[in-house]
């Protein structure tokens, strides 16, 4: 049985991920913050961890609650949105609650289940987006959001650069139907999952060093950075 640990999963692409892959048949080790989303997480067949991505004493305690573990793919989900354009100077706390959650938290988490994925010669996937795409960008709206993914896609080329036997990748989870993304999106929660988790099931299987530190489409088509 493979394991997945999906960091962020109360909700939205999350959720459906550890839904999906339950019913797949993994091993789906699932965190969030409160006790009614790990109730939640429960209810579907989870192994459930409480984390705060944003926090980083919360972060500090990850690696011994998982000691032990070998894990086949991680999934970094968390995120946090702030909708202002560029033209407006973001205030302290909307920079904090967005780089924490999008960046910084990736930046503690990963390097303490590094050697978990290594063990397994796996993958680690950051749910980035093509917001964070520079030669893409055309637009300055949401403009802390898509410096945080650009951030956390410079992350992911980083670490994949330290570590040659493990496969690290940003993936963009397409526009989808969540609080974040909103209801006129054009992919359900369902659709987004889907299509990830049959792209990172092959890039598992294949193992091809193609996809070392690459930014894909939910599809797996690449993306420009």
């Amino acid at each position: 049985m493979k394991t997945i640990l999906l960091l962020g999963a109360s909700r939205g692409i999350g959720f459906e991920l550890a839904n999906q892959y339950i019913a797949d048949g993994w091993r789906v080790i699932a965190t969030a913050r409160s006790d009614a989303d790990l109730t939640r997480l429960k209810a579907l067949g989870a192994q459930t961890l409480r984390l705060d991505v944003a926090n980083p004493t919360s972060n500090s305690g990850l690696s011994w609650q998982l000691d032990g573990e070998k894990i086949d793919l991680v999934v970094y989900v968390a995120g946090a949105m702030d909708r202002n354009n560029a033209s407006t100077p973001p205030t302290r706390d909307s920079f904090d609650a967005v780089m924490h959650t999008n960046v910084m938290g990736a930046m503690q988490i990963i390097p303490q289940i590094v050697p978990m994925v290594h063990e397994t010669k796996g993958v680690i996937a950051c749910i980035s987006s093509v917001m964070g795409s520079m030669q893409n960008t055309t637009s300055g709206n949401a403009v802390l959001y898509r410096v945080s993914k650009a951030a956390l896609n410079m992350v992911v080329r980083c670490t994949q650069a330290e570590q040659p036997n493990v496969t690290v990748l940003a993936i963009h989870p397409g526009w989808v139907q969540t609080d974040m993304g909103g209801s006129a999106a054009p992919l359900t929660p369902e659709q987004s999952a889907s299509s990830l988790r049959q792209t990172l099931n092959s890039i598992l299987e294949q193992r091809d060093p193609k996809h070392r530190g690459a930014f894909l489409n939910h599809d797996g088509q690449i993306l420009p950075w």
